[in-house]
């Protein structure tokens, strides 16, 4: 069950070093280069990916853009790709983006492009004596993409804070072990490794949740108060404002893509499949794709809670007045949250 990388993520560090090596020089119009990881959480870019709508919007302005899809697993890798310019748009969790647009802030002003959708993470054990965080010890392991700083780690950091208190948010952090999610699930689901949790993503958890060894201990939207945003795709102001055709053409291409899987999910199921190469059962992926919790949207939803706890907790040093001093002026038009 492991879905293919077109390139890896050393590959993409290794790109990244001689990118930043070399120097960086404007991307011109009509080029976009754009990563994502994996899981169901990526429908929408992958319907821009099978119906070609990037070209298509591109070509309405008179532009033929060459686009240059990646697969890897991580916001860490994801984020140093983007700011050694070997990467133009990239794709993480709500927290992970909110920890670069910190970063950059003042320099390459790194901001989101629009969500990729509202839906729950769960945390998975098959560990039959752990019902609720309090229950976990040392002796257990999470299985993360990104530990400690990625969308999965900083949701439990935020659970973690409100049940043990801010001074204790990173209690788990060091029970968290940064793996993929296809192979995290794969080890959940075998049983007998050091993994016996896994703060996992659809399609992934809801295969894990077939096996009866495994249970869920927590979702994403207990935490959050409901439906919320949970992948962002983001860029630098540089890409945003010297490529104002190309930007324009990946920003129409993704509200077609939202309109196009809510016209018709099953046959969004089938580009899933089509596009990841994926060996899931068509009939589990319809299931996801028409599960009520989930809203493939490129408004942001419950975005702000993140921004404020996270700079309540001190990971996040410049404080958000709203979801729209981080997200480009091209999403500012829905209701966002």
């Amino acid at each position: 069950m492991t879905l293919p990388f077109k390139r890896s993520a050393l590959t993409l560090l290794a790109a990244s070093l001689a990118g930043a090596l070399l120097g960086n020089t404007a991307q011109a119009e009509g080029k976009i280069s754009i990563a994502q990881q994996f899981g169901i959480g990526y429908l929408i870019l992958d319907v821009v990916r099978d119906q070609q709508l990037i070209e298509k919007h591109g070509k309405a302005q008179g532009l033929d853009i060459k686009v240059d899809w990646n697969s890897i697993s991580g916001a860490t890798a994801m984020n140093e790709a983007l700011l050694t310019g070997s990467l133009d748009v990239v794709s993480a969790g709500v927290p992970p983006m909110l920890t670069v647009w910190d970063r950059t802030k003042g320099k390459q002003n790194v901001k989101a492009i629009a969500s990729l959708g509202s839906m729950p993470n769960y945390l998975l054990t098959n560990n039959p004596n752990v019902k609720t965080l309090k229950d976990f010890s040392d002796k257990d392991r999470i299985a993360v993409p990104a530990a400690g700083v990625g969308f999965q780690s900083r949701t439990l950091q935020i659970e973690t804070a409100k049940e043990f208190g801010n001074d204790h948010y990173k209690e788990f952090d060091d029970i968290s072990v940064s793996l993929p999610h296809p192979d995290a699930t794969a080890a959940l689901i075998a049983g007998g490794s050091e993994i016996n949790a896994h703060f996992s993503s659809p399609p992934f958890q809801y295969q894990a949740l077939q096996n009866p060894n495994v249970h869920k201990v927590l979702s994403s939207y207990d935490v959050l108060g409901g439906q919320a945003t949970f992948n962002v795709l983001y860029t630098t102001e540089k890409f945003h404002d010297e490529n104002p055709k190309t930007y324009k053409a990946f920003y129409d291409a993704l509200v077609e893509a939202e309109k196009i899987i809510k016209a018709d999910k099953p046959a969004a199921a089938q580009a899933y499949i089509r596009v990841e190469q994926s060996k899931l059962p068509l009939a589990l992926v319809e299931k996801i794709v028409t599960d009520p919790e989930i809203d493939f949207t490129v408004v942001p939803q419950r975005t702000f809670i993140y921004a404020e706890k996270l700079q309540e907790l001190g990971v996040l040093k410049n404080k958000a007045d709203s979801w729209k001093d981080y997200f480009f002026e091209e999403a500012h038009g829905g209701a966002g949250s």
